[in-house]
């Protein structure tokens, strides 16, 4: 089992910046890949951002790359997305996902966290 827990959501202005954590507890030598989705009301849970925790390689969806950055600290167990430039349609609960492959499907995720609300005001 692994458990994730998100935080650092909250409230910003169009233009602002967060930074979302996911720390990483019990068998996380289990999972290498750790991802971002997020999912917006009344929509299915959409990918944002994956990491491969052993080499360090990232993927991003289009809308979030040049605006978006994910990294991890692996003494911490700590997986981080740094968003900057924030629009109004970033606007979702934020989840963190741990998994053996790296993909971009919410099916392919085994653990996932509770979720951190972002909210963009324009």
């Amino acid at each position: 089992q692994v458990q994730l827990v998100e935080s650092g959501g909250g409230l910003v202005q169009a233009g602002g910046s967060l930074r979302l954590s996911c720390a990483a507890s019990g068998r996380t030598f289990s999972s290498d890949v750790m991802g971002w989705f997020r999912q917006a009301p009344g929509k299915e849970r959409e990918f944002v951002a994956i990491i491969r925790r052993s080499s360090g390689n990232t993927y991003y969806t289009d809308s979030v790359k040049g605006r978006f950055t994910i990294s991890r600290d692996n003494a911490k167990n700590t997986t981080y997305l740094q968003m900057n430039r924030l629009k109004p349609e970033d606007t979702a609960v934020y989840y963190c996902g741990s998994g053996i492959y790296y993909s971009t499907r919410v099916r392919d995720y085994a653990y996932w966290g509770q979720g951190t609300q972002v909210t963009v005001s324009s």
